[in-house]
């Protein structure tokens, strides 16, 4: 009996040998052990273009890039068109007169320089397709004079009424792109990129495809995006415009009773 107690004592103590052993050559990595550093990256710490890309613009950009009700970033001809500097800029500071906020940390933003040149960099690798405009005569993504609104309703009525209508109260295939509640929240740097590049993720084509009669100059979509800033209403989102704006009504009088 005392054999078998000591012989087990000794098969106890080889099996124990044998674990610390192993655990020593495994770096000591026990199961449950925690990491090293915090179990969840801090916000500044993600790198990964695919998650930054999904946290911050797959809302309005859509989450490939389309269809989305912001710009089509998948469009090699958007990719084309605008710098890198123009990108991380709009990245950083936004977009004024549009729904695009800026992400930029010294903008109120959560996105430090690193994470804004990750993004830059990832849609350029992502969805660029090198200098796709090149050779083309493409208009300068920005304006280089201001436009005649008079002789852009001339160019919209030629290369954009049909699909987008020739008001903002008939319906349109296109959707009528002169509704206060659409203009509200575009500027004319989007107006303009959205004329030249196109969205050929919704079916709209580029400069290219818009006027029967060839392809619209730098002059046409300069004039045109003058045109369509200029239907902005003062009052966006007033069903009646020329309606006197509702008055407050008066505070009733204080009446206070008391003898005389």
């Amino acid at each position: 009996m005392q054999s078998e107690v000591s012989s087990r004592a000794k098969n106890v103590t080889r099996y124990g040998c044998l674990l610390l052993a192993v655990s020593f050559l495994a770096g000591c990595k026990l199961p449950g052990k925690p990491k090293d550093g915090p179990e969840v990256p801090r916000p500044e710490q993600v790198l990964s273009f695919d998650e930054l890309y999904a946290a911050n613009c797959s809302g309005c950009h859509g989450a490939h890039g389309e269809k989305g009700p912001a710009m089509n970033l998948a469009n090699p001809e958007y990719q084309a068109l605008v710098d890198d500097a123009s990108l991380r800029d709009i990245i950083v500071n936004g977009e004024k007169g549009t729904l695009m906020p800026a992400f930029g940390e010294k903008q109120g933003g959560e996105l430090t320089d690193a994470q804004v040149n990750v993004l830059v960099k990832g849609l350029r690798a992502k969805w660029g397709k090198g200098d796709v405009l090149s050779g083309l005569n493409a208009p300068t993504w920005k304006a280089t004079h201001a436009g005649d609104p008079a002789a852009g309703k001339l160019v919209y009525e030629a290369a954009c009424a049909r699909c987008h209508s020739a008001s903002g109260s008939q319906p349109s295939k296109g959707g009528s792109i002169l509704d206060g509640s659409f203009l509200a929240v575009v500027n004319e740097q989007m107006i303009r990129t959205t004329v030249i590049a196109g969205r050929p993720d919704l079916g709209m084509p580029d400069w290219r495809s818009l006027k029967q009669s060839g392809p619209l100059t730098d002059n046409e979509v300069t004039d045109v995006t003058a045109w369509l800033m200029s239907q902005k209403p003062a009052l966006p989102g007033q069903p009646y415009g020329s309606a006197a704006p509702a008055q407050p009504a008066a505070a009733p009088a204080n009446k206070i009773s008391g003898k005389d």
